[in-house]
């Protein structure tokens, strides 16, 4: 800070391992602080608000030991109890208001921050931007394949137990799961116990051109999410490139999918629900599917835009800098 003399200071992540030491300095040196919250550290110590496998608020107002009585972090008392005194010293030393604005990918977070009643700080929503390698080209042309594809962590708060019990229920449907994670092993010894080993195909860890050409070639991307989701990018780029979606109704999802204009959305944790979508998205013709790809890369277009980000954020810093 000395050296550089910023004019602000913009975290993203702190929490666990980092510590927020750099917020303290910030503010001994009067620069103005702003952070992104990209996950729930805020207002839950296992920054998912999941407890085993079911949603849980029970922490939102404070009362941090929930954690620890739980046992609702990697199912270890003593993770727990670390990450119930970090959230717990975090509030106690008014680290949450020396922060001078929050921004939030999605409303669903912005409310969530509010509700816990951490801050009195500004909180802005803004969703996160594509990079250059989107061009949201509405004109490009869409493939409309006959398998549906999951990418992402393989990890609890992702429902991807809940996506192959879904497919379970339908033999006409095929699926692709790209990504690894902490779920792989047993993810793949539930497909084999629900005999739909023909129909799902594991493919490992994907990026680049290569995870962009399965997204191209299936018929529309699943995120079957039971956390409380952001505004992930899983869908924001499968939308670029002209893909429907279809996810649950929890957290930033319906914020970013629009039932019946560019995908579905179906009830959290509900596997009947989720293959009525899935089977409704199957027997579409393609000229729908295409239809719902245009719309979907209408609005990664319009949502997901670089520069207004820029813009806004740039508009942001300079209300931070006239107050000092």
């Amino acid at each position: 800070v000395k050296d550089e003399k910023p004019d602000i200071i913009h975290v993203n992540l702190f929490h666990r391992v980092l510590t927020a030491s750099i917020i303290d300095v910030a503010k001994k040196h009067k620069i103005p602080v702003v952070f992104t919250m990209h996950d729930l550290n805020c207002v839950c110590p296992n920054h998912t608000m999941l407890n085993h496998g079911k949603n849980c608020e029970l922490c939102l107002k404070g009362d941090y030991y929930n954690c620890v009585k739980q046992v609702c972090f990697k199912n270890s008392r003593a993770k727990c109890f670390m990450a119930y005194l970090e959230s717990r010293y975090n509030k106690k030393s008014g680290l949450y208001n020396k922060i001078d604005c929050f921004i939030t990918p999605s409303s669903f977070y912005q409310h969530k921050l509010e509700e816990s009643k951490l801050t009195s700080s500004k909180i802005i929503t803004m969703r996160n931007f594509l990079s250059d390698d989107y061009k949201c080209d509405v004109n490009q042309p869409i493939t409309v394949g006959d398998s549906f594809l999951y990418f992402g962590r393989l990890s609890e708060e992702k429902g991807v137990a809940t996506l192959l019990k879904a497919v379970a229920l339908n033999k006409s449907i095929k699926l692709k799961v790209v990504g690894t994670g902490p779920l792989e092993e047993e993810l793949k010894k539930l497909s084999t116990d629900l005999n739909i080993d023909s129909r799902v195909e594991f493919c490992g860890f994907k990026k680049g051109e290569e995870l962009k050409n399965y997204i191209r070639n299936s018929r529309a991307v699943i995120l079957p999410s039971e956390g409380y989701e952001n505004g992930p990018y899983s869908i924001m780029e499968a939308m670029a490139l002209g893909k429907p979606a279809i996810v649950s109704k929890i957290g930033g999802l319906p914020e970013i999918v629009e039932d019946g204009y560019n995908g579905y959305i179906f009830k959290a944790f509900d596997k009947e629900d989720l293959i009525s979508k899935i089977v409704k998205m199957q027997t579409a013709s393609d000229n729908e599917i295409e239809k719902m790809g245009r719309n979907a890369i209408a609005f990664a277009k319009e949502n997901f835009n670089k520069d207004k980000y820029i813009q806004q954020l740039v508009g942001i810093y300079n209300e931070l800098l006239k107050r000092e």
